[in-house]
């Protein structure tokens, strides 16, 4: 449940039709802000919503270019720019030492694990992997967008496989990391 939330703007985004992708990103940019408010509510800190937090900040750029120019040069592209965008937040996170991941994964584990070394190796490894999915889709929408078809059937696939692939690696992963763990203790 926790990517699906990390994710949902982004689902909604995608969900509204590309004709209409103001409103998408007007939806998505809600959609953020609700998840981020209803999070920090919680108790979740900033650190651990840094995928949410940098989802509001793009959408609300894209809303604006959006609304401002709804024949912009940018839809085409939008596709690309926000799995662009979604490799760079990762990638960031990478960079700062806090792994989009641990925030989400921290919801789920006791906190006597956060600060072992296998956990947040293993936050290291499908952060890693989620931001070179993210980077490859970027680059395979760049060109569909480029040879006219970002908004295609091909487009959209290169989108699901674009999150599939993570997801299956990080069920994957977890749970040989789990088995590991058991087997090593």
């Amino acid at each position: 449940m926790s990517y699906v939330r990390t994710f949902l703007p982004w689902i909604v985004f995608a969900a509204v039709p590309s004709t209409h992708w103001q409103w998408g990103a007007l939806a998505a940019l809600l959609v953020a802000a609700v998840v981020v408010a209803q999070q920090r509510r919680t108790g979740v800190g900033f650190d651990a919503l840094i995928m949410e937090t940098g989802s509001a900040v793009y959408f609300a750029i894209l809303a604006a270019v959006a609304f401002a120019d709804p024949h912009s040069a940018t839809h085409a592209y939008s596709a690309a720019l926000s799995s662009a965008t979604l490799a760079l937040i990762a990638g960031t996170s990478l960079l700062m030492g806090k792994p989009f991941t641990l925030g989400i994964a921290k919801r789920t584990t006791p906190p006597e694990v956060w600060r072992l070394k296998p956990f947040i190796r293993v936050n290291v490894v499908i952060t890693t992997v989620w931001t070179a999915a993210f980077g490859a889709t970027a680059v395979a929408l760049a060109v569909l967008a480029h040879a006219g078809h970002g908004h295609s059937a091909t487009a959209t696939l290169v989108q699901v496989l674009g999150f599939m692939v993570p997801v299956l690696f990080t069920v994957r992963y977890v749970a040989a990391a789990k088995t590991k763990a058991t087997v090593g203790a």
